[in-house]
């Protein structure tokens, strides 16, 4: 059962379409991966759905209802969730204040609490450090306090930018280890990931986007294994294992 589905989604920037009209589908308890080049519109996609930025047309139908008018808060609460590319936690904040942030549209302060000695429970790491100032935390730390952040909103989609970006090899090992438990706890995922082998290889399926445009889709194990997407992203991801 599809629990996300885009049709034809276009949007424009100062006049030029960053999207021209993607249409794609997220199974319930799937993870599903955007590749593609800098600028071919995968973070526009996440954005759109999002809410943060407007659509020019097409439409967003999530758990069987049109959300393209929704707000940003409104997308939330149905449970649309977004771990932002570069993590973007509060540097100034502690990892406790981060975690509660990310509860912010719910109102039962137990529930609150329980979810955060779950997230202690998934990421050990961050009960250690919850006084912590999370400007002070490793890159690795800080990506789980930026997943953490968003599994405080009960996300029904978690959608992840680049979570890998920046991390050493070791620690994307284990953010895609993290992706993979996510999605044996009943989480779907949609993930743009620009280490397109790795991402492939954790997901069920995936779309390959250019200019704006999804030009091929596939179970991510048979892209993995197509010369055209080995020859056009996975060269540098083959020569660094």
């Amino acid at each position: 059962m599809s629990l996300l589905t885009v049709t034809d989604l276009k949007v424009s920037y100062d006049g030029i379409e960053a999207l021209k009209g993607i249409s794609f589908q997220v199974e319930q308890g799937q993870i599903v991966t955007l590749i593609g080049a800098n600028g071919a519109g995968k973070s526009t996609i996440l954005r759109a759905i999002s809410s943060l930025v407007p659509i020019k047309g097409g439409s967003i139908n999530f758990d069987g209802r049109d959300i393209s008018s929704l707000d940003t808060a409104s997308v939330v609460s149905k449970g649309i969730v977004m771990v932002p590319e570069g993590r973007r936690v509060f540097p100034n904040l502690t990892v406790l204040e981060n975690l509660k942030i990310g509860a912010y549209l719910r109102t039962n302060q137990k529930e609150v609490d329980a979810s955060i000695e779950q997230v202690y429970q998934r990421f050990p790491k961050l009960k250690e450090r919850h006084w912590q100032l999370a400007g002070t935390l490793s890159g690795g730390e800080q990506q789980m306090l930026a997943v953490g952040r968003a599994l405080m909103a009960r996300p029904k989609l978690l959608m992840m930018d680049e979570p890998s970006l920046g991390l050493a090899p070791l620690v994307v090992k284990e953010i895609f280890d993290i992706i993979r438990r996510l999605q044996e706890e009943g989480i779907t995922i949609l993930l743009i990931e620009q280490n397109a082998n790795a991402a492939l290889r954790t997901s069920n399926y995936a779309y390959v986007l250019e200019t704006g445009r999804i030009v091929m889709e596939g179970p991510g194990i048979e892209l993995l294994h197509n010369p055209k997407i080995t020859d056009a992203y996975l060269g540098q991801s083959k020569q660094k294992e």
